[in-house]
């Protein structure tokens, strides 16, 4: 993780009700891209969990724009990831008066922009 003097944008969403592990699959997909090839494909994704993900790297985008002036056609994702959060602990009744327990787990999600600039990313092509 490099943070000198970079151009970084933070959003975190704390408190999503689903498990990191679920999140944290959806988030493989989305590391590196361009924020807005991100915003797509957290669109089509089929799992619940993908509009919470997708509102939170929106935030990410207007934190950006709002308060950084950055330009949103040069963000992309510098990392994306989930930790956890409390356990809701309830029980479930069984047979013969017992009882299993059932967790209901919450996670802290964190996304990270960065500003990419087309003259560092853009150096081969033509000579001229």
């Amino acid at each position: 993780m490099k943070k000198n003097n970079k151009n970084i944008v933070k959003a975190i969403n704390r408190n999503v009700r689903s498990s990191p592990r679920k999140i944290n699959n959806l988030l493989k997909n989305i590391r590196g891209k361009k924020a807005d090839v991100a915003l797509r494909d957290l669109s089509f994704a089929r799992q619940r969990i993908a509009f919470d993900i997708k509102k939170t790297v929106q935030s990410a985008i207007a934190n950006a724009e709002n308060n950084y002036q950055y330009d949103i056609d040069n963000l992309y994702i510098e990392e994306a990831y989930v930790g956890k959060s409390l356990v809701l602990k309830r029980f479930r009744a069984r047979a013969k008066g017992r009882a299993s327990g059932i967790k209901k787990p919450y996670s802290n999600l964190t996304i990270i922009l960065s500003e990419k600039l087309e003259s560092e990313k853009e150096s081969h092509g033509s000579k001229g």
